[in-house]
């Protein structure tokens, strides 16, 4: 038996102000957009291509989060593609969005003229039930962890992480 996996992480900025309406049960749908930046290169040149993504956040998450997420904010979101699929004067239209399960606020400029919140960045998942700040300070790592090559464990047989036999 086969498993397929529906799963997305990005990091992006915030195109516009996030906004909040209400399902007919009282639940809270956040609608936001982001643009996410990668550069690739066009024969000698290298060119800088935006991809933007619509993302919806659900629940009182999205309540709680609405104020933080502002146009211009760097967040990373972690969550799952769904197509929604509708026919309007007999034409028939479809979008992929993402919904979101976690979402993490990223440095960047806040209201004060700062940088960053000073505590590493704030996550705020559908099962936390609230913020958790990230404090890496006094771990022996830069950052996160994120694979087996920020835990110190190799892939490559000279320690780069990069197999010989790998053909480019």
């Amino acid at each position: 038996m086969s498993t397929d996996i529906n799963n997305v992480i990005l990091v992006g900025r915030l195109t516009k102000d996030a906004t909040v309406d209400y399902l007919p049960n009282g639940s809270a749908v956040a609608s936001i957009s982001i643009a996410v930046n990668r550069n690739k290169k066009e024969g000698e040149q290298w060119i800088n291509e935006v991809s933007y993504f619509d993302i919806s956040l659900f629940g009182k998450q999205a309540e709680s989060l609405r104020q933080y997420l502002l146009k211009g904010k760097q967040i990373a979101i972690q969550g799952s593609l769904r197509q929604d699929r509708w026919e309007k004067d007999g034409q028939k239209f479809s979008k992929v969005r993402i919904i979101a399960s976690n979402i993490e606020l990223l440095g960047g400029r806040s209201e004060g003229g700062s940088y960053g919140n000073g505590n590493g960045g704030a996550s705020y998942g559908a099962s936390s039930g609230g913020f958790q700040p990230r404090n890496n300070y006094g771990s022996s790592q830069q950052g996160d962890s994120y694979g087996p090559m920020d835990s110190g464990e190799s892939f490559g047989d000279d320690g780069t992480g990069f197999s010989e036999d790998i053909p480019f």
